[in-house]
């Protein structure tokens, strides 16, 4: 109960649309208000905490996790125990993880199976986007059911990974078709699954079976065209669409392109395209090599990440996530022999944060409040949190962040919270760190030193229509 009340004093506090010199003061896990001098009634059982010459930021949002996901004969490392505690280690709040079924199996199990797997773990709040990996009457009754009854917004449809998840054209245009008229956000896997499929087969003819050859074998065109293409179909149903990891230069011109043409597409860049590159692919320890294969794979052009950051900046891409899905060398060496076994994952939901400050604002590409609106405010409007998450601000959710723009800190395998014994961003020395992480009122985070318990996140539902994608949709529909 003590952490019931707290105060948050001296801080600059920082949302996406302006800065102000503030104090914070929550009661019941709620903002309760935000000004100057605050004095809150009585004084005692009141958590004050300095936030003098510190930015006061809402709390992360990372729109793309895979926590204990069984995958490519392995599962990712990082529970929602291990994945959340690390993620409030980095100053992010609340996880949007994906529950995807077989091919054939019900969407509605695997929506179940996954929140019975996060509601005892979750050390912060957390949601569930549902992949649609096959179509029927079924599925669309199911997609209606978890809208309307299980507060999902938000469907995922792979184009790659064929035979295991990948859906047809057709059954795109169906899937967009469903969740245009439920109100919900779709999002793609962009890549051309067919081609990947044959270039596989292509390099493991000539002899290329190490991770050099995962990239080889989905070059950015592949990427570039299924992006295209998603964007293609989605606009002929006038459903709007989310671009899951964008990881080469032309995916990315392919939605500024788009966005530009009045298309309603969201680009997500994640830390990893943000912070490192494909050069890895060709190092000459596997082990090291094979630790940074995700599909889509990171690109070699090094260039590649500056580029990326920009469009963020600019407003060409719209959020970050992750795609945190983490393997250790041992799951890794699956592939020893044959690229194509190599558990596709990356670490990313501890650093997410600290890498966009590092390559976005210490480098002087975008200010405090683009950095707010690309790590929280954007995804709280797309997947219609708005504004109980990603804003600080009366009645808001007291998922705050106390961040000091100053310090630095070192990234390391050997002092990461994430269960995984490789850090794709080792060494790297990033500006700007948080101090203190508060989740639904209470400190959970502060110098380096865990309050936390398994089971006290909770589970966000999210309503249909989020007004921030839908309502020029609905407009267009009209007109």
């Amino acid at each position: 109960l003590a952490q019931q009340r707290l105060l948050i004093k001296g801080g600059k506090v920082v949302n996406d649309d302006c800065s102000v010199v503030a104090d914070v003061y929550v009661e019941d896990g709620v903002v309760q208000q935000v000004g100057l001098n605050l004095n809150p009634e009585p004084r005692t059982g009141l958590v004050v905490l300095d936030a003098t010459n510190m930015l006061v930021i809402p709390g992360g949002i990372d729109t793309h996790t895979h926590m204990q996901f069984p995958f490519m004969g392995s599962r990712s490392k990082d529970d929602f125990y291990t994945g959340t505690k690390a993620a409030i280690a980095g100053g992010t709040t609340m996880i949007i993880d994906f529950a995807i079924p077989q091919k054939g199996h019900s969407l509605t199990e695997a929506f179940n199976t996954w929140k019975s797997w996060a509601d005892p773990k979750v050390c912060c709040d957390y949601s569930l986007h549902v992949a649609v990996t096959w179509w029927s009457n079924k599925v669309k009754e199911e997609m209606k059911s978890l809208v309307q009854t299980k507060g999902v917004n938000s469907f995922k449809m792979f184009m790659a990974y064929k035979d295991l998840y990948m859906v047809n054209d057709e059954e795109l245009y169906a899937a967009f078709s469903c969740c245009k008229e439920l109100g919900a956000v779709a999002q793609v896997h962009a890549e051309n699954g067919e081609l990947i499929a044959q270039g596989a087969k292509k390099m493991l003819a000539m002899g290329i079976t190490g991770p050099e050859g995962h990239e080889l074998c989905r070059p950015e065109e592949v990427e570039a065209e299924a992006t295209q293409r998603a964007i293609t179909i989605a606009n002929a149903v006038n459903c709007p669409l989310f671009v899951v990891h964008v990881m080469s230069k032309s995916a990315a011109r392919v939605i500024s392109n788009a966005r530009r043409e009045g298309k309603v597409v969201y680009g997500e860049p994640i830390a990893a395209s943000l912070g490192t590159d494909g050069t890895n692919y060709w190092n000459k320890d596997w082990a090291h090599a094979a630790a940074y294969v995700m599909g889509p794979p990171l690109r070699p052009d090094p260039s590649t990440p500056g580029f990326l950051m920009n469009l963020l900046a600019n407003d060409d891409l719209s959020v970050t996530g992750t795609d945190n899905c983490t393997f250790d060398i041992c799951q890794k060496a699956l592939g020893k022999d044959d690229f194509t076994k190599i558990p596709n994952g990356v670490n990313g939901v501890e650093d997410r944060m600290s890498v966009i400050w590092e390559k976005g604002v210490y480098s002087g590409k975008m200010d405090e409040n683009r950095f707010v609106a690309v790590t929280s405010t954007n995804a709280a409007k797309i997947f219609n949190l708005y504004p109980k998450k990603g804003r600080i601000a009366v009645g808001s959710d007291a998922d705050i962040v106390i961040w000091d723009p100053k310090a630095t800190r070192t990234i390391s395998a050997k002092t990461h919270h994430q269960a995984n014994n490789f850090n794709i961003f080792e060494g790297m020395i990033c500006h700007g760190v948080p101090v203190a992480t508060i989740s639904r009122g209470k400190v959970v985070y502060k110098g380096g030193v865990f309050n936390v318990t398994a089971g006290e996140g909770k589970y966000v539902s999210r309503p249909p229509f989020p007004p921030y994608v839908y309502k020029r949709v609905r407009q267009r529909e009209q007109v």
